[in-house]
């Protein structure tokens, strides 16, 4: 199994933790600290060794922070997550915030009392979110305190070890270009944005400048690394020797110099004292790097990782592997569904269901000659009001039967090596209310809308998102997460910059993923989340248009529960789309499945409406 279902933590152990940390604030001279969830690498999923805000709080969510002060602690928390920390944290000891409309330096900005220090971890935020919180500080006549190591590390007495995972060679059969025509390209925009060199500090671009893959994070294959790159110069790449074998050692030797993590220091001071200007993107590089530059007597080019769009925008040999991964990962969806359809309501519960689905996904990719490497995050298994948890995860403390007349959520995906794969289908265990399938049809309008939509060019994410909403808008009702997130390409389920939600600023290019996920949720009762994962294509022309739009092409192939669809509340354009999309998840699963009896629920699973 690539997870597992154990408790992970406490709210009884907030507010131990919590006093000790306190403990360590006057040997750094601090009145407050800032826990974020990021690690040193600035990453979504990070190890076991950097979860700093869960073994505080107990709060296990993908995104928050934490403000400790001498008296209160708060902890930050966005949409998704507002059921969920009230339930993992211990709210006599943190007071919830949101994370979206009252973030840390607004929180500041408004609490902090003149003189107060404090403290924060400058390997764990970014500049860019360093300038925010340093103007917080001020505006509030407080003072941002970079501590020289961090209070928290200090009393995590059963810390985990640092990750060292097995590196493997992503083949140009998989990643569509070499890597040296990659680093080649790299330095080319570096010097474009006039700079000397480039500090690479995000593992999904290391992976993916390098043509490499990892083990060191949670369902994400992406080393923890970091690389230099100065034009003209074969690049430094910072790795741990233990990731590496022979084969991988002697590939990554062709394209760049290997050293070790502990020289990495050393080499940004280096870089200060030789290179005039340093390029780094602020919205990943942390403070601790920017640091180093400039005191060494660098000079910061701040401008975007010049890998970040080329890896999001994916050539035709990627797009053409997440289709091949997406059908044998729809394969096996209809053989589990179609097992899940045959058992009895109440025979069931989460775990049994997320086990038997990861299963099924490792056999079904064997069978396909495309092997499950990894889930792409922990499944969200969630039956009854447990799927109104935006992130739900299933433990042996909430583990659910999937009772007759409940809704059941299933958010889950897969990593093989030609794609990343993310699929949610709501499903109805016995016979579903009115209101069940009223909701469930206001939600699947809004994906259809996405999913038929044509735009010109330079069109953002923002500009889309309220498609999915309008419908959901007229009944009272919205939910609270972004529309779409990018995907990568068998890298990062959550890759940017490119989305589908309010700050969706990037706009969309032909070759980027993302996913179509709007949703619905009330709390205590159900939750309903529909979610394909779609690709942009190349403008074309629309008849009696005036000029080419662009568009989406659907790579999930899995059915949409029938017996939540209200007819009537579909226009004819949206009735058209269910019948077609079932038509073509028939014609192009049949022959993937393995017996007799899956074909045939698939049969009915996507008959005409």
């Amino acid at each position: 199994m690539f997870q597992n279902f154990s408790v992970l933590s406490s709210p009884e152990t907030g507010k131990d933790r919590v006093a000790r940390l306190r403990g360590k604030f006057d040997g750094h001279g601090i009145d407050a600290f800032i826990i974020p969830r990021a690690d040193e690498f600035q990453g979504e999923y990070v190890p076991a060794s950097a979860a700093r805000l869960q073994w505080l709080t107990g709060f296990t969510g993908s995104a928050g922070a934490c403000v400790v002060t001498r008296n209160e602690a708060f902890i930050f928390v966005d949409g998704r997550y507002t059921t969920q920390v009230r339930i993992q944290a211990d709210m006599d000891v943190f007071q919830p915030m949101d994370l979206v409309d009252n973030p840390p330096p607004e929180w500041i900005t408004a609490n902090a009392p003149a003189g107060m220090r404090i403290g924060y971890d400058p390997w764990l935020h970014t500049t860019g979110e360093v300038a925010r919180l340093e103007k917080a500080a001020k505006s509030a006549g407080a003072m941002l305190v970079a501590v020289s190591s961090n209070p928290l590390d200090a009393v995590w007495d059963d810390r985990p070890a640092l990750p060292v995972g097995r590196v493997s060679i992503q083949s140009r059969d998989h990643a569509g270009k070499l890597a040296h025509d990659k680093i080649a390209e790299i330095d080319a925009a570096v010097t474009a944005k006039k700079a000397d060199a480039f500090v690479m500090t995000d593992p999904s671009s290391v992976a993916w400048a390098f043509n490499i893959r990892g083990a060191d994070v949670p369902h994400t294959p992406h080393p923890l690394a970091r690389a230099i790159f100065q034009p003209g110069q074969r690049p430094q790449l910072f790795i741990e020797n233990a990731k590496l074998r022979i084969e991988e050692k002697a590939y990554l030797t062709q394209l760049s110099d290997l050293k070790a993590p502990e020289g990495f220091a050393a080499a940004l001071g280096s870089l200060g004292r030789s290179a005039a200007k340093v390029l780094v993107d602020p919205a990943l590089t942390p403070k601790a790097i920017a640091t180093a530059i400039t005191e060494a007597g660098g000079r910061l080019v701040e401008d975007s990782d010049p890998a970040r769009l080329p890896r999001a925008v994916k050539n035709t040999v990627e797009i053409a592997g997440s289709q091949r991964a997406h059908l044998v990962d729809g394969a096996a969806m209809v053989t589990f569904l179609a097992w899940l359809d045959r058992e009895q309501p109440g025979s069931l519960d989460e775990i049994t269901v997320a086990k038997t689905l990861e299963a099924t996904r490792s056999r079904i990719g064997q069978s396909h000659q495309l092997p499950l490497k990894d889930v792409s995050f922990e499944t969200i298994s969630g039956a009854g009001p447990n799927g109104a948890i935006i992130h739900y995860r299933v433990n042996e403390q909430t583990n659910r039967k999937l009772q007759a007349g409940e809704l059941f959520l299933l958010d889950s995906g897969g990593q093989y090596v030609s794609g990343t794969t993310d699929i949610t289908r709501t499903v109805a265990i016995g016979t579903p209310t009115d209101e069940m399938r009223r909701f469930f049809t206001l939600v699947l309008k809004g994906m259809i809308a996405i999913s038929v939509a044509r735009f010109p060019e330079n069109t953002k994410g923002s500009e889309l998102d309220p498609l999915a909403r309008i419908a959901l808008w007229k009944a009272g009702a919205d939910f609270g997460h972004g529309t779409g997130h990018g995907v990568g390409s068998y890298l990062s389920v959550h890759e940017g910059p490119q989305s589908i939600s309010r700050r969706g600023t990037q706009a969309l290019l032909p070759g980027m993923i993302l996913s179509n996920e709007p949703g619905y949720y009330r709390e205590g009762a159900f939750g309903i989340r529909i979610e394909n994962l779609i690709y942009v294509h190349e403008p074309r022309a629309i008849e009696g248009g005036d000029k080419p739009m662009l568009g989406f092409e659907t790579l999930t192939l899995c059915p949409i529960d029938r017996r939540l669809v209200e007819p009537t509340l579909l226009t004819e354009e949206e009735h058209a789309w269910l019948n077609a999309y079932h038509a073509r998840v028939r014609h192009e699963l049949t022959p993937m499945l393995e017996s007799a009896e899956d074909r045939a629920w698939l049969d009915a699973a996507t008959a005409p409406l």
